[in-house]
């Protein structure tokens, strides 16, 4: 158990700081964003656990071999008053201080999605008031704003897509088409779930490079995803000239908060979890166009395999140090 609570330390160090930075410095996420994504996901899952395990496992080492030894035993003292003189003062601390952390983080999950939800709620209510039914497609409604804007509105049966009569003046029919398809494929694919996991990271961890690392780039790789998406039927030139539009007409105008390729900006207000826009809104417009001014091939099957072997790795050896005694002695 002592070795164990030492790697899993370590491991939650490494996944704070060099692994998340590396990996925001490096090109080839834009080449394969699927497969970046699930290595974000493995990274801040794994982060999560190795760092709440590590103090479990310290605290836990007089009373058990492993973690479900030393929950069980531990358990026994809370409930049974049994002798709990085998635990020194730093390992009730490290137990404590996995119990609170492990309290913050689902409080503020639950809190984050207490305000979008919110949020939303208010949002349907003056779409209700303010904006019409679109005859471009079953789920997308109008809204009377002179500035391009397009962005959805997540709900599962609700969930519709909003567009601007000055977006519809401003682009052409293939153009809107491709505003569109990326627009659904936002809500297609469930991509508000995430940005709503990863925004509750940050918001409960704000100081952990990994949460402000990853919120940007998960951000950035669900509009490559759905740009994607709308270049199965529409050209590199139709979307980079709908981006573009939309991308310059929003400069300055207070519907910026909700454009075209930033699906949460209508779920909460600046500042709030979830939010985005701003400089990081400017670095994922340019990087979204670069990608298709100068498309690269896809990451080569070798490499993804080894990316999501990494993935599974990095979640499975964790679990397994926790819950298998003695791996480590």
């Amino acid at each position: 158990m002592f070795w164990t609570s030492w790697f899993l330390a370590v491991l939650a160090i490494a996944l704070a700081w060099p692994v998340p930075v590396l990996l925001s410095r490096a090109q080839w996420p834009a080449r394969s964003p699927f497969t970046a994504m699930l290595l974000w996901q493995a990274i801040a899952l794994a982060g999560g656990l190795s760092m709440i395990g590590a103090m479990l496992v310290y605290g836990l080492e007089p009373i058990g071999d492993n973690l479900l030894a030393g929950l069980k035993a531990l358990a026994g003292m809370v409930f049974t008053n049994a002798p709990t003189t085998s635990l020194g003062f730093w390992h009730v601390f490290a137990l404590s201080a996995a119990a609170l952390l492990t309290a913050h983080l689902v409080f503020t999950l639950l809190l984050t999605y207490y305000k979008i939800q919110r949020q939303r709620r208010r949002h349907r209510e003056l779409l209700a008031l303010l904006a019409s039914p679109s005859a471009d497609g079953p789920r997308t409604m109008v809204i009377n704003v002179d500035s391009p804007v397009a962005y959805c509105l997540p709900g599962g049966a609700r969930s519709v897509t909003v567009l601007s009569d000055g977006l519809m003046a401003a682009l052409e029919p293939a153009e809107l088409r491709a505003v569109l398809n990326h627009e659904n494929a936002h809500l297609d694919q469930r991509h508000h779930l995430l940005l709503w996991a990863f925004a509750a990271w940050r918001q409960a961890l704000p100081w952990l490079p990994t949460t402000r690392l990853a919120q940007e780039a998960v951000s950035s790789l669900i509009e490559m995803l759905a740009d994607d998406v709308a270049l199965k039927t529409e050209s590199k030139a139709t979307l980079i000239k709908a981006i573009a539009i939309v991308a310059g007409g929003n400069s300055g105008s207070p519907a910026a908060r909700m454009a075209f390729g930033e699906p949460e900006l209508c779920d909460v207000g600046p500042g709030q979890p979830g939010a985005t826009g701003g400089a990081g809104s400017a670095r994922t417009t340019a990087s979204r166009v670069s990608r298709l001014l100068s498309p690269q091939p896809p990451l080569p099957e070798p490499l993804r395999a080894a990316v999501l072997a990494a993935c599974l790795l990095l979640l499975a050896v964790p679990t397994a140090l926790l819950i298998v005694p003695g791996l480590l002695g």
